[in-house]
């Protein structure tokens, strides 16, 4: 009898040792649309931007204007969570607001 320690069958342990590297997705981007109407008033909007994006008062008025002039402008880029977290509290407040404001999100490409 042999007294090396060579593997002897399957259950001895030792064999090519292989590592599975994972690959993390990143998350889809959404954006964030405000459409236009005839009846939100402008500055409404501009309070908007500013309180639930983040924008700066002449970033805000740059938007608002571009939603006014071309019917629909971008608030900005998100996840899935975010953007249809955005979207449902600017729509509450237009609703609590009595605006008919619409505000909408779509997948980036």
């Amino acid at each position: 009898m042999s007294d090396d320690n060579t593997p002897t069958g399957p259950d001895d342990e030792t064999g090519v040792a292989t590592r599975t590297e994972t690959k993390t997705k990143r998350p889809s981007l959404y954006r964030v649309l405000i459409l236009n109407d005839d009846f939100t008033p402008m500055e409404f909007v501009v309070l908007i931007l500013e309180h639930f994006f983040n924008k700066t008062r002449e970033e805000a008025t740059k938007v608002m204007l571009h939603v006014h002039n071309t019917g629909v402008g971008v608030c900005g880029v998100f996840t899935y969570e975010v953007a249809e977290t955005k979207v449902a509290q600017v729509m509450d407040l237009a609703r609590r607001s009595e605006h008919p404001l619409q505000c909408t999100m779509e997948r980036e490409e």
